[in-house]
Parts: structure tokens; C-alpha cells; sequence
């Protein structure tokens, strides 16, 4: 029988077909919820974005000031924590993950601007 957690990590790699999802933060000035359609990626119970915009994006800002976010994906609406990826390693999983899904992206090829600059944002979900 599965647990909790395997059936959510399930759950999101079905999801992780879908085109975009939806994400939401908080405003860091005014707390009003803030929603983007964007670009994703799913490893495990993580959903993961690339900030064009790198932290000048306003959806960048409002994750800092307030990590607590919601992630809607399909009919599925999970809470989650954000955090900007530190880690290099996982950091270099990621790009190729979403260049490969939205760019068509192979092994040996170069990477785009994009896949090679963008912020990474990784969205931890909670439930």
C-alpha cells in the first residue's frame, strides 16, 4: 500500500504532462494573492519554475518577502513553500528538464538563453 507521500509524488508526475500551471503568491506590499500562468516542471513532490525575469520578476519578489504559495496544476490546487534554488546540482537537473519539455531541448545539444540564465524557483508542496 502506498503512503501519503508516494501518492502525491504520483499525482504530480501525472500532472506534470500539463502544459502550465497556475501559481499564486502573495503581494509583498499589498498580501493580495498574485497569479501567473507559467512554464513547469515536476521532480518528485517539487514543482519547478524559471524566472525569466530572473528576481526582478514581481512574482520573484513576493515568494521572498513570503515563501507560502499555492501551485494549481489541472483541477489540483496543493500549498507549498517557494525558495530560489541554491543548490548547483539541483539546479543543473532542472534547466534541461524544462528545456527539454518546452524547447524540444535534447542530451549534447546547447542550452537556450533561457534554460541557461532563468531563475530557478523551486516550489515545495506541502499538501
Amino acid at each position: 500500500m502506498k503512503n501519503e507521500n508516494e501518492n502525491l509524488q504520483d499525482l504530480l508526475s501525472q500532472l506534470s504532462k500539463e502544459e502550465y500551471c497556475y501559481f499564486t503568491t502573495r503581494g509583498r506590499k499589498t498580501g493580495k494573492p498574485h497569479e501567473i500562468e507559467i512554464w513547469f516542471g515536476v521532480v518528485g513532490n517539487t514543482v519547478y519554475l524559471l524566472s525569466g525575469g530572473a528576481d526582478k520578476s514581481d512574482w520573484v519578489k513576493n515568494l521572498r518577502v513570503n515563501p507560502e504559495v499555492t501551485v494549481r496544476i489541472g483541477k489540483y490546487i496543493f500549498a507549498a513553500n517557494a525558495r530560489i534554488v541554491q543548490d548547483i546540482g539541483e539546479e543543473s537537473a532542472i534547466r534541461p528538464l524544462l528545456a527539454a519539455k518546452y524547447q524540444e531541448w535534447k542530451e549534447g545539444q546547447e542550452l537556450s538563453d533561457w534554460a541557461r540564465d532563468a531563475l530557478v524557483v523551486g516550489i515545495d508542496i506541502i499538501k
